[in-house]
């Protein structure tokens, strides 16, 4: 690939993208040359990443750590020497925040962002750039090809962008982009559904995937008194960690024993730790905190089951981990999970909110060992046939290349 790219993420390394970073040092070991951009600094201070993360870290252009001198700077350097792109730069930005003051304010800084990041691809020769997520980094990374020309193409996961696309400026990204990665048929289907047909021969299907040989089958060594329940994710409305603690606390009264970790944090930690002790469950909910992918093997081994009642889903990389490890799944039938999961071959479905649903799999499965092991094994050869991180990582070289060379 003759082309040098530039990643550009909202945040980086971040607990919840740690899937990027293992793409991007595949890709690298793969011979692509890459170098990241972020917007925002870590989302942990610097002696809590993990040592690869710190590495990934020291290599990284940081936006919003420039300052506003450097932004001045940008600014002046623009003007001298791409003074047409930045008035087009201008006219984009005002457009983008329509009639809305605060939305052009927002736009105005993503302006400032991205002759920040133009520059930056300028002094080390990078010639195209792309984006994870069609979020507003990928408002910034639209203006840095606006102002400088650069190639931009972007990563759509969803579902945030879908529901809200006006908001997210979701056609005109499309538009813009030289190609759109999506990654599943359903992300395809929703920027197609946002498009007009001339526009669709530019998306591409990019699954993700998991590293099989990191993520092994552990067996247990001694049976546990009581079920083993793991849900790991963000701690937010949109993965239904409630929907999942209302289960557990059916069960407990039908006489089925589970105990629940959940891993992860976020804004609605306290509300569910709350809601836990108001169904009298705490004393069998065990709430971690985050944890990085240093530590996060341990609680994959000691589950039975892994639950993610989610309302609202790209494709959870945590299902295929814990696939991969041949944990049987249950989660919901919403967005792209069904590509990933058939229900009663490789995992469990239930209507997203059926907490009786949810219950009754969860009390299938904790009755039944071979249905465990059986849905286990199934579960991983799915991940190797289809969502192992080297196969979908070199299907994702080739589309960059074919792309980035007109193929």
């Amino acid at each position: 690939m003759s082309h040098r790219i530039a990643y550009l993420v909202s945040q980086y390394p971040a607990y919840s993208h740690t899937f990027i970073l293992r793409e991007v040092q595949q890709l690298r070991q793969q011979g692509v040359a890459i170098t990241v951009a972020s917007i925002n600094t870590p989302d942990r201070p610097l002696d809590k990443l993990t040592e690869i993360e710190k590495t990934e870290a020291e290599q990284t252009f940081y936006i919003k750590s420039q300052g506003p001198v450097q932004a001045l700077l940008a600014l002046a350097k623009t003007l001298s020497s791409h003074p047409a792109g930045l008035l087009r730069g201008i006219k984009h930005a005002l457009k983008l925040g329509g009639w809305d003051v605060k939305r052009v304010l927002y736009h105005g800084f993503y302006l400032l962002e991205a002759l920040l990041l133009g520059q930056w691809l300028r002094s080390q020769n990078l010639t195209h750039l792309h984006v994870h997520f069609a979020t507003p980094a990928a408002s910034v990374g639209m203006l840095v090809k606006t102002v400088f020309g650069v190639g931009f193409s972007f990563t759509v996961h969803g579902p945030d962008e879908f529901y809200d696309a006006p908001g997210y400026n979701l056609p005109a990204k499309i538009l813009a982009a030289d190609f759109v990665l999506c990654i599943s048929h359903y992300a395809r289907s929703q920027v197609m559904k946002l498009s007009p047909v001339a526009a669709w021969p530019k998306f591409d299907v990019c699954r993700l995937g998991v590293d099989p040989e990191r993520f092994q089958p552990s067996p247990k060594t001694e049976p546990s008194a009581s079920c083993q329940l793991l849900c790991v994710g963000r701690l937010t409305s949109a993965k239904g960690q409630a929907i999942l603690l209302a289960a557990v606390a059916l069960l407990l009264q039908q006489g089925t024993t589970v105990k629940l970790t959940l891993v992860g944090t976020g804004p609605d930690e306290a509300s569910l730790k709350a809601y836990a002790d108001e169904l009298g469950i705490s004393a069998q909910v065990h709430f971690t905190g985050a944890v990085d992918q240093d530590h996060i093997l341990d609680f994959y081994r000691a589950a039975d089951i892994f639950v993610l009642p989610s309302f609202a889903e790209g494709l959870p990389v945590v299902l295929m981990e814990a696939m991969a490890m041949e944990i049987p799944c249950i989660t919901t039938a919403i967005t792209g999970v069904p590509e990933l999961i058939t229900t009663g071959v490789d995992g469990l479905l239930v209507p997203a909110s059926d907490t009786q649903g949810l219950a009754a799999a969860i009390a299938q499965l904790a009755a039944d060992a071979n249905l465990r092991h059986q849905l286990g094994q199934a579960g991983r050869r799915k991940v190797l046939a289809d969502y192992h991180l080297h196969k979908n990582t070199l299907h994702l070289q080739q589309t960059l290349d074919n792309r980035l060379n007109g193929v």
